[in-house]
């Protein structure tokens, strides 16, 4: 359906509005799951609106028909959204209008390094540094970042802050291959669908003293932030696509919505597995405790 709203416009903040953005590189496996059930009973506690943003913006890596595939499993799951879902790929002007905004406050300029001459560097070293100049062919589009410490209180791991200009260096906003960068998009887009309240991994919760900058240089607001723990497997890596982690079994959603529970330190009582998935949904909505996940940030793969 058409949206009502220009690509930038900033919608009346109100009551509770979350969130789930998966990115469709393959199939939903067990710490996705765990994500999207976090968020989904946060905005439900809340009798807030939840929704789900297909962050399709980086097609190299996407998997034909994981989006649509990532859509059934939370439906199987029980797991129902409340908007029309937003696909990041059909939001490229507002990205390219908040590009703009940028570079009329001087903050972009073009970036020419190779990932070999980067290699080994985990804090980009200004290199390309220059005035503020447009973008170029074959260049990339960093952000200059202040000397400035961004900080925020997350509601399970405490204060979290960061000098930007020491601890992360300029940043990416539009790569090489013209695709607009996560940091730019998901700023954006939780600004333009007013979204209160992030609940998501804790693999991204240095990501977010980036997305408070641009926050600010945008003039959106800031959501509150839940960042939850990751699973890890046992070489002590985050479970995920690229560690070859396993799709959910949609055969039996009970036993998945329960093992997520337990995950989430719910405390799930055994009998549950066996019921339907929405009996089991509004046991977890009326005991949500997040507090349980309180300052951890990696839960171990049970297998």
């Amino acid at each position: 359906m058409p949206d009502p709203f220009p690509a930038n416009t900033v919608r009346t903040q109100s009551a509770y509005r979350g969130r789930f953005a998966p990115s469709p590189t393959g199939p939903l496996h067990m710490g996705s799951v765990v994500a999207a059930l976090a968020s989904f009973l946060d905005a439900r506690k809340a009798a807030g609106t939840w929704l789900v943003r297909m962050e399709d913006l980086d097609p190299p890596r996407e998997v034909a028909g994981a989006a649509s595939d990532i859509l059934r499993t939370l439906e199987r799951l029980h797991l129902f959204w409340d908007e029309a879902v937003v696909y990041q790929s059909h939001r490229t002007q507002a990205y390219a209008e908040a590009l703009a905004t940028l570079e009329t406050r001087g903050l972009l300029y073009p970036c020419r390094c190779s990932r070999l001459q980067l290699a080994g560097q985990t804090i980009y070293p200004g290199t390309c540094r220059q005035q503020p100049g447009s973008a170029e062919r074959g260049a990339a589009i960093r952000c200059l970042t202040p000397a400035t410490t961004f900080a925020f209180t997350d509601r399970l791991q405490s204060r979290y802050q960061q000098q930007l200009d020491i601890e992360v260096g300029d940043f990416i906003v539009l790569r090489k291959d013209q695709c607009f960068a996560y940091q730019l998009a998901v700023v954006v887009d939780d600004g333009w669908q007013a979204i209160t309240d992030v609940v998501r991994g804790c693999d991204l919760l240095d990501s977010t003293p980036r997305q408070l900058f641009l926050q600010q240089q945008l003039a959106l607001p800031t959501p509150r932030y839940m960042h939850i723990p990751v699973i890890i497997n046992s070489a002590g890596q985050k479970l995920g696509k690229q560690q070859f982690a396993r799709a959910v079994d949609t055969s039996n959603t009970s036993t998945v919505l329960w093992t997520a529970l337990h995950y989430l330190q719910q405390a799930p009582d055994a009998q549950l597995q066996h019921e339907h998935p929405s009996v089991i949904l509004e046991w977890a909505v009326q005991h949500w405790q997040p507090d349980k996940l309180q300052g951890s940030r990696q839960i171990r793969e049970q297998l």
